[in-house]
């Protein structure tokens, strides 16, 4: 019963998890334009810029939150429940310190903006960098406790309502936000939004842990040799953090302190395409962690091979979907920019999503990979990979971005990217952790035989139509999404890829039928 409750729950997970990213993207798609038109783009940069700058608080995490799970696993493998709750209770410490600290360093740096942005905003841009930095400061100190119980849930694997708690979220912000920005009230207003869902998020997953799951928290015995066992391995994941902090923020704040908040805001239209697109990576991996973490506590001789046949299937279906959309926004991203999502101002921003979305889809299919070094307590090197490529991204960002603006800055990135996270990394899974990457790639590109026709089609889309009306761009974007999917399911997917299609189809059908008798 607990297996089919919790493959139950996975499967809901996953069907939430693509819900709420499909949900938002949506709502981003309607509400994120609108948003930059009543902003304008010298707020649109300082708000982009603001947000930039603060997510670096995130770092006082030191990389705990990716640890929990590894942790809570050993204590139930063990149904040690009395070393769950002295788990929970040494976590919540933690994550109450890291809260005032980063609260108190926010607050510091917010009193010295023109030492924080620079000097090319003006007075007006800088008192408002400053307000909006207020705020944002305690949303980002509630997000430390936030994020242990979450980790909570996910470990008991109650996906349905962490999938739910999301989806809510994702609905509100923009339905509280757009009347404020109609009347006015401009982007303090929206940080203020922001906080006030975080805080009810917050609320309504202690609430949930506490009288749903029946989390304890003890504080009786403060195991010090525990917190220095947890340290030890997060300090990687730390610095994991570091450098995808560099990698997706420091090229506003580079740009911001070069240039200007225009060119942070036409970079940041660039840069919100790509985390959606990351969005659809994450969505479906991060259901499987409390399963990877469970096969490596157990440690049975067929782990490796186990991990690597969940790495490829998981990461087919990441392949297809992540290609989809990469090769869409290929085709019509440049007109989607520009006459849908932002303005013609924006244009260069098309320029800067490719160079983030398509280096950056190699690492997206294989993210049950983070999931698995953590788990075996092997994820030193990666982190240490990822440091040098992030230096070497920021020291040849700066000319870059100097001499060619925001497309120069996401080149910077997109070199690090492939040379850390698609070459370097994939021997390291080979060599380093064991995982079969040959068998890994040679799946993958059995699965992009289905990419012909459709690329195909692409090239011969992009050399002859122009798209002057949106009903023709609409369709045409209709006709690429059938012929790819056709295309995928005929000489791409393999037997179960294409029983799992067909399963939810035969039941809609099915269910439509029994309606009309």
């Amino acid at each position: 019963m607990l297996k089919t409750d919790q493959s139950s729950q996975l499967k809901i997970g996953v069907i939430l998890s693509y819900v709420s990213t499909i949900l938002n993207i949506i709502v981003q798609l309607v509400y994120t334009p609108l948003m930059i038109r009543l902003l304008g783009q010298s707020e649109y940069g300082v708000y982009t810029l603001v947000g930039s700058v603060v997510s670096y608080l995130s770092l006082f995490s030191l990389g705990f939150t990716a640890a929990y799970l590894r942790f809570y696993s050993r204590y139930k493998v063990q149904d040690d429940k009395e070393g769950v709750a002295r788990l929970n209770g040494l976590f919540l410490i933690v994550f109450t310190i890291m809260a005032v600290l980063a609260l108190v360093c926010g607050l510091i740096l917010a009193s010295y903006p023109r030492q924080v942005f620079g000097n090319k905003l003006t007075e007006s841009e800088l008192g408002l960098a400053q307000k909006l930095m207020i705020v944002l400061v305690f949303n980002i100190a509630l997000t430390f406790p936030s994020g242990l119980f979450e980790s909570i849930v996910s470990a008991h694997e109650k996906f349905l309502f962490q999938r739910l708690l999301q989806l809510v979220g994702t609905i509100f912000n923009p339905l509280l936000c757009l009347p404020l920005l109609l009347m006015g009230y401009g982007s303090l207003a929206v940080v203020v939004v922001i906080t006030v869902i975080t805080v009810a998020k917050l609320l309504t997953s202690v609430y949930f842990c506490l009288k749903k799951l029946n989390a304890r928290f003890a504080f009786d015995q403060f195991d010090f040799s525990l917190l220095r066992e947890i340290a030890s391995f997060s300090f990687f994941i730390f610095l994991n953090m570091i450098i995808d902090q560099v990698n997706w923020s420091v090229g506003k704040f580079i740009l911001g302190r070069v240039t200007g908040s225009i060119a942070v805001a036409i970079y940041g239209v660039g840069a919100n395409i790509n985390t959606l697109y990351l969005n659809f990576s994450t969505s479906i991996s991060s259901v499987f962690s409390p399963r990877i973490n469970r096969i490596a506590a157990a440690n049975e001789p067929d782990m490796l091979r186990r991990f690597t046949l969940l790495m490829t299937k998981v990461g087919r279906v990441q392949f297809m979907v992540l290609v989809l959309i990469a090769s869409g926004f290929t085709i019509f991203g440049q007109d989607f920019i520009t006459k849908i999502y932002a303005t013609p101002d924006y244009a260069e921003a098309y320029y800067v999503a490719l160079l983030l979305i398509l280096p950056v889809t190699i690492p997206l299919m294989q993210n049950t990979a983070l999931e698995i070094q953590r788990s075996l307590n092997k994820h030193q090197f990666r982190s240490v990979v990822y440091m040098v490529m992030a230096v070497l991204n920021a020291l040849i960002s700066v000319p870059l971005a100097k001499h060619y603006g925001p497309t120069g800055t996401a080149i910077g990135t997109a070199i690090s990217l492939i040379l850390g996270n698609g070459i370097i990394m994939n021997f390291h899974y080979q060599k380093g952790i064991g995982l079969d990457m040959v068998y890994f790639w040679k799946s993958i590109f059995n699965l992009a035989k289905g990419l012909v026709l459709p690329v195909l089609l692409g090239a011969f889309i992009m050399r002859n139509i122009t798209f002057e009306r949106l009903s023709v761009y609409f369709a045409a974007i209709l006709g690429y999404v059938a012929v790819y999917c056709v295309s995928m399911y005929v000489f791409g997917m393999n037997d179960e890829e294409r029983v799992m299609v067909r399963r939810p189809i035969k039941k809609i059908l099915h269910s439509f039928r029994g309606g009309r008798t």
